[in-house]
């Protein structure tokens, strides 16, 4: 069967890392860039916690697919489904046959409801919402202003998963709205995370330690939620260290899907073998495929070990450009990516603390310690999360200035 069309450059995937790729090449002089995304809305994603928390318009949080596409770039209104790496074509839910010279792949993380029994019911129900979802946000902020007494659970899923800290920063939202109103003593707040801390730096994970005190948090470490009971609303709880299992009845519960790559890339030749979730298998520093040399990845669905975060999509994009560019003419790819990433944990309705890291799981801040010490939370820090970086996004990021 003959080929649709075909580009030197094709994209899959049209969120941050898609878009902010093509305006780099673009704005780099590349004249035949592809791009394949059937949305006709761009989300924002990271504006969702703060819309489930009642500080921010859901509104804000979308603009149409059209307005952050770069112009020049040939958009396919089409969803990717299988690879051909030996033809080098990319088949589309519509039938079209699409021939590359070079693919980039970043077509984000699936959300997997139905790994966890009774998860895709209970958000269905009154009393659960997730704000992973752009539809699910307004309704977790209205179990919040609602909720004066009982069990607020919060959940948080084994697993890489796209802004790790969001299971945290809702809770911390919820709380501070509680304390404000005076009835955070009658609700029993329990969160349970998987990791053997609050968070995997130290330095804030020692902040964050403060932060549950002061909202008196129970926090289940090294625990995940196994099962909800959507029509008793009871969700069990293991804790993987002793291997006991609790049932925890909840008024209002807030749930974090386990995450994976789209099923379609799990499926094909660029998945990471050695991985059950399928990720695009790349050089953590180079971002190039280790086995198709003019195959790149970033973003959500790469292997890269670093958290799925939007920053670390910033710090990414440069990199598979240069890279690319390099390849195109020749030349190894030679440009290197630290794991750099930012995780805004928003601890209360004024106040964000800045996690910065990267590879070495050590804080990497960017701004200067006698300028700003990020390891502390702060009311500046809280601005930047709702205007600066929704900014920052919008006019920088999705043109490839930033």
């Amino acid at each position: 069967m003959a080929t649709t069309s075909h580009h030197t450059t094709l994209i899959i995937g049209g969120g941050s890392a898609g878009i902010s790729v093509a305006a780099r090449l673009r704005r780099a002089g590349s004249v035949d860039v592809g791009l394949i995304d059937p949305a006709e809305t761009h989300y924002y994603q990271p504006l969702w916690t703060l819309v489930g928390g009642g500080c921010a318009p859901l509104a804000s949080s979308a603009r149409p697919q059209a307005g952050v596409m770069p112009a020049g770039v040939a958009w396919i209104r089409d969803r990717a489904e299988t690879i051909d790496t030996d033809n080098q074509i990319v088949t589309t839910g519509g039938g079209a046959r699409i021939g590359y010279d070079h693919l980039v792949v970043c077509p984000g993380i699936q959300l997997d409801w139905t790994t966890i029994p009774g998860m895709g019911e209970a958000v269905t129900t009154p009393w659960v919402s997730s704000n992973y979802t752009y539809d699910l946000a307004p309704k977790t902020w209205e179990m919040i202003r609602s909720l004066r007494s009982g069990t607020a659970v919060f959940t948080m899923p084994a697993g890489p998963i796209k802004c790790g800290g969001a299971p945290q920063k809702i809770a911390y939202l919820a709380c501070d709205f509680w304390r404000r109103h005076g009835v955070l003593d009658d609700i029993r707040v329990v969160l349970v995370l998987p990791t053997p801390a609050l968070f995997g730096v130290p330095e804030f994970a020692d902040v964050l330690a403060t932060v549950v005190a002061r909202y008196g948090i129970e926090v289940r470490l090294n625990s995940e939620l196994t099962e909800v009971d959507p029509e008793s609303r009871r969700a069990v709880v293991i804790d993987h260290a002793t291997g006991v299992t609790d049932d925890i009845g909840y008024d209002l519960m807030h749930l974090v899907p386990p995450q994976s790559a789209p099923d379609w890339i799990k499926k094909s030749p660029l998945a990471d073998p050695t991985s059950p979730a399928g990720y695009v298998s790349v050089d953590k520093h180079t971002m190039q495929h280790t086995r198709y040399s003019n195959v790149f990845s970033l973003g959500d669905a790469s292997s890269s070990p670093n958290a799925k975060t939007g920053a670390a999509i910033r710090k990414q994009a440069p990199v598979v450009v240069a890279n690319l560019l390099s390849v195109m003419n020749g030349q190894p790819a030679a440009r290197q990516y630290d794991g750099y990433a930012s995780c805004p944990l928003t601890t209360a309705r004024n106040k964000m603390l800045l996690a910065e890291f990267d590879y070495t799981m050590r804080p990497h801040p960017t701004f200067p310690p006698w300028l700003v010490n990020a390891q502390r939370e702060r009311r500046d820090m809280w601005y930047l999360k709702r205007y600066g970086l929704p900014l920052m996004y919008w006019n920088l990021l999705l043109k490839g200035r930033a």
